[in-house]
């Protein structure tokens, strides 16, 4: 039996998360903690909720917390065979199967937290219920040519990603043409779009100075829905991947092909597990 680890993204996390692991992994913890200058598992456990939500905190947050998560897992016995992680959780991902260190992840996804938090003027809305070639025809006859699909969460939600006064008309304009449900996201700025493409060369630049090792079993990528084919290739996917869309249904189905069985969320929440009954 194939084991897949999954690792969450932004909109997974809640106060309290990671009570369980903290004690658990106190070095881990402390590393971190000195690391961002500030108690990551006191955010985590007290919040406040609106500090927790904010993107240069919740993305250190989720890494940090999912990556426990799995390092208890394996402790306990479950090794992964494979893994994937949506958007952020792709980095925890990632450190699991040992293709950079754990504080090294950790400053790459503090940086990029602090990166992506300063873009503005863009918003994010899921779309469920409507296929694919439909939701572009319905943003290019509207003329909604600042919005790009996002993420590719299932079969039947797809996020879509601009700036932020398209999106608002066009979440009226996508439910009249025939979407089951269209729901604007709390987010700070249009994640996975061309709106990143200042931020991306910022983050490009940032990570040329880490040193990456081939991951050590497959890592399946936002970017190409395939496993990193070298060291060389985690640098350059992660990179396009800030300003490119998440091929997460898409990845979890040729996971399956090769051989996935049982799938962990290894994180807060239950949102990759849910999306998991929608995938073929």
């Amino acid at each position: 039996m194939s084991n897949a680890f999954l690792f969450p993204g932004q909109g997974s996390q809640s106060v309290g998360m990671g009570e369980e692991y903290f004690s658990r992994f106190p070095d881990l913890v402390d590393q971190a903690n000195q690391e961002l200058g500030y108690s990551l598992d006191e955010l985590c456990l007290r919040g406040p909720e609106d500090k927790l939500a904010q993107t240069e905190f919740t993305q250190p947050a989720l890494y940090l917390t999912s990556y426990l998560a799995a390092r208890s897992l394996i402790d306990d016995g479950t090794k992964p065979d494979m893994a994937a992680g949506h958007s952020v959780g792709e980095f925890a991902a990632l450190a699991i199967a040992e293709a950079f260190s754990f504080l090294d992840g950790l400053k790459i996804v503090a940086q990029r937290g602090s990166i992506m938090s300063r873009v503005s003027g863009g918003g994010m809305a899921a779309v469920i219920g409507m296929e694919e070639s439909m939701l572009r025809d319905v943003l290019l006859a509207k003329e909604l040519n600042q919005i790009d699909l996002a993420n590719f969460n299932s079969p039947g939600q797809i996020v879509i990603s601009g700036e932020a006064k398209q999106i608002q008309l066009a979440v009226p304009i996508i439910k009249e043409s025939g979407a089951k449900l269209v729901v604007p996201l709390k987010v700070s700025g249009a994640f996975h779009s061309r709106m990143m493409e200042a931020p991306t060369k910022e983050f490009e630049s940032f990570l040329s100075d880490f040193s990456i090792s081939p991951p050590q079993f497959p890592v399946y990528s936002n970017r190409q829905a395939l496993p990193y084919p070298d060291a060389n290739s985690v640098k350059i996917l992660l990179v396009e991947q800030m300003r490119n869309s998440v091929l997460w249904s898409s990845s979890i189905t040729r996971m399956r092909q090769d051989g996935a069985e049982e799938f962990f969320e290894c994180g807060p929440g239950k949102v990759l597990t849910k999306l998991l009954r929608q995938i073929p």
